[in-house]
């Protein structure tokens, strides 16, 4: 019976973590610009996150969209865009938005009392950049 009692308890453990670690995600998705050049990777922990637009020359190389469910960490959400931007060969990432947005809709109740109920997200827009030498 001891064994089962141990069992149970890292069973109800393993449930705690997997739920509240599923519930902080963090969706990424690039969009490479069509006459933007294309430039080799960078390092990820190279690549700057900005609030507003530097002052060296640099060329847009697309942007980068991330999604968030839940209430991730800030280094999440960082990491998330660095990576997304490195792979474009980005050296910073403009934030250009950073709000809660509408994602879809669905349809509750019976067909005489009917409701929508919206799903919204916080979702996060930057820019890839790369400086010009």
């Amino acid at each position: 019976m001891n064994s089962f009692h141990k069992l149970a308890n890292i069973i109800s453990a393993a449930i705690v973590v997997a739920v509240a670690s599923g519930c902080n995600t963090v969706s990424v998705s690039s969009r490479q610009s069509i006459a933007a050049p294309t430039y080799p990777a960078t390092d990820p922990a190279s690549v700057e996150i900005l609030q507003t637009p530097p002052t060296r020359p640099n060329v847009r190389l697309g942007e980068v969209t991330a999604q968030l469910q839940g209430n991730p960490t800030r280094e999440v959400i960082r990491q998330k865009l660095q990576n997304a931007a490195a792979a474009m060969g980005a050296n910073a990432v403009v934030i250009v938005s950073d709000r809660e947005q509408v994602l879809g809709a669905y349809v509750t109740g019976p067909w005489w009392g009917r409701q929508v109920q919206t799903e919204t997200a916080r979702v996060i827009i930057g820019v890839a950049i790369r400086y010009i030498q």
